[in-house]
């Protein structure tokens, strides 16, 4: 069973930066994919950006260009880097992980909240 905790949020300005981790409480490296899922208030959890196995990432339209995923498989760990942050980007973040490409997310951390105010 996999354990993620997810760490580094809080509440901020609007175009101000945080930057989120994800710790694993074992090997990430054998999973398809890492991901970043949100949910803000009253509507329905959605990905943020995954990283694959191979390094391959994407994003969801509304963060291209102002957020990074990126992982450290020694480190058992995955970030986000989130720059420009807008008021529409509050949410509570998760961090999940993914065994087979196309399937359902597999662990779930428990989420951290993320505020940026205008």
């Amino acid at each position: 069973q996999l354990q993620l905790v997810e760490s580094g949020g809080g509440l901020v300005q609007a175009g101000e930066s945080l930057r989120l981790s994800c710790a694993a409480s074992g090997r990430i490296s054998g999973f398809n994919a890492m991901g970043w899922l949100r949910q803000a208030p009253g509507k329905q959890r959605s990905l943020v950006a995954a990283i694959l196995d191979d390094g391959r990432t994407n994003y969801a339209g509304p963060v291209k260009d102002r957020f990074t995923i990126s992982r450290d498989d020694a480190e058992n760990t995955v970030y986000l880097q989130m720059n420009s942050l807008k008021p529409e980007d509050t949410a509570v973040y998760f961090c999940a992980a993914q065994f087979y490409a196309g399937s359902h997310w597999d662990y779930w951390g428990r989420g951290t909240q993320v505020t940026v105010s205008s």
